[in-house]
């Protein structure tokens, strides 16, 4: 039986976690491909992975940049997206296959993560009101967006709608595919008993000053490329503002994102980013089916 899917696992620095997602993925019912993507480890991960498929990157390209380093080597139906630190059901390929096996219009299918206490980590994600993509615990099958950590895409349409955005290195990689995906008039599902058990934060730490960063910075490329423009610039603007009024403010929220030196860092990256992005904007929007208004409308704070 020929294989359906290939699943990429991008690692850096994985050695103490991605045995397990590996020794995972070769009890899969389903046959598959899997590719490791190393981003220069440096812990010994190299070895490791050795009896693997391997694309060795001479530098860390992140997570964005990792899948977008290997798109053109996949000749599967399918791409599925595995965070190095995830550990997948033996039937969670299949469940995922089975699923756009039966639903010809959607594009990608998102997983149950599951944290490590087997509370709920994702079942998608939704878009939030001020253009954030966040998880959701609760979802019926329909949701704006899927979690990059664990899902799985049409090769062929992730390449139409312009593949992984790389230059976003960590985050935001996915609620931006999932918007082009929209624009493109492809639906994405959530498909519950694909479960996989996440260690979140093994390879990056949640709420550190380069998580903020990176989640900042590409919230507002993301909507520059894809979002209403008022919207995008209604978001950045909002950003600014903020920025400019926390020496005046007598309470100040103690997070890495509300640190001046650090949001002066996002903005000058957006901006030097800017002609760049309004050429991406452009191309995205010559690809699109339905407007970004319609998106936004549709999915915004739902």
């Amino acid at each position: 039986m020929s294989a359906l899917s290939t699943v990429v696992v991008v690692t850096w620095r994985g050695r103490d976690h991605i045995t397990a997602c590996l020794d995972a993925l070769a009890a899969q019912k389903s046959p598959h491909r899997t590719i490791v993507v190393d981003n220069a480890s440096d812990d010994g991960t190299a070895a490791l992975i050795s009896g693997h498929e391997v694309v060795r990157l001479p530098r860390n390209r992140g997570y964005a940049g990792g899948l977008a380093a290997v798109l053109g080597m996949i000749d599967t139906p399918y791409v599925a997206w595995l965070n190095d630190d995830a550990v997948p059901d033996p039937s969670w390929l299949s469940e995922l296959e089975n699923a756009l096996e039966a639903e010809p219009d959607a594009a990608a299918a998102t997983s149950s993560i599951l944290l490590t206490d087997g509370s709920t980590q994702s079942v998608g994600v939704a878009l939030t009101a001020a253009g954030y993509g966040k998880d959701v615990v609760l979802a019926g099958r329909e949701v704006f967006g899927f979690c990059g950590g664990a899902a799985l895409l049409r090769t062929s349409v992730l390449r139409a709608v312009g593949g992984v955005p790389a230059d976003f290195f960590c985050y935001y990689e996915d609620t931006d595919t999932a918007w082009r995906l929209r624009l493109a008039g492809h639906r994405v599902i959530s498909v519950g008993p694909a479960r996989v058990r996440h260690r979140h934060g093994a390879s990056t730490r949640p709420g550190s000053p380069l998580f903020h960063r990176w989640n900042e910075r590409n919230r507002l490329l993301m909507l520059f490329r894809c979002a209403p423009i008022l919207v995008a610039l209604r978001e950045f603007a909002r950003f600014l503002v903020i920025t400019a009024l926390l020496p005046v403010r007598r309470s100040v929220p103690d997070a890495a994102n509300f640190r001046i030196g650090l949001r002066l860092r996002v903005i000058g990256e957006v901006l030097l980013r800017t002609p760049v992005t309004l050429v991406q904007r452009l191309v995205i929007g010559a690809r699109s089916k339905i407007t970004r208004g319609v998106v936004w409308r549709d999915w915004a704070g739902r």
